[in-house]
């Protein structure tokens, strides 16, 4: 499993729209391009969000950044110009234990 993580430091004066935007919207629509098998959003009292995203495979993870993530990104952006920073970052899964 290929986990790749976004993490919003928000301001607080647009806080509760971003998330709402984030539930609503923007995951939704990425969760539709079936690319992730899971997606959890997550959110800290310190008005930081992360998005979770689980791909089966390298190769779903490289197909969503290839056909959609530029499309996404500009819309967010378009959206909240200003008052959030955004993070990313790509995690492999070494072990687990149960």
């Amino acid at each position: 499993m290929i986990l790749y993580e976004v993490t919003l430091d928000v301001e607080p004066s647009v806080s509760a729209e971003v998330e709402e935007h984030m539930r609503q919207h923007h995951i939704p629509a990425i969760f539709a391009t079936g690319c992730f098998r899971r997606i959890r959003f997550q959110r800290a009292s310190n008005g930081q969000f992360r998005t979770s995203y689980e791909a089966e495979t390298p190769s779903q993870l490289e197909r969503y950044l290839r056909d959609y993530a530029a499309g996404f990104r500009a819309e967010f952006l378009t959206e909240f110009p200003r008052g959030v920073r955004v993070s990313r970052e790509t995690w492999d899964d070494v072990d687990t234990w149960d």
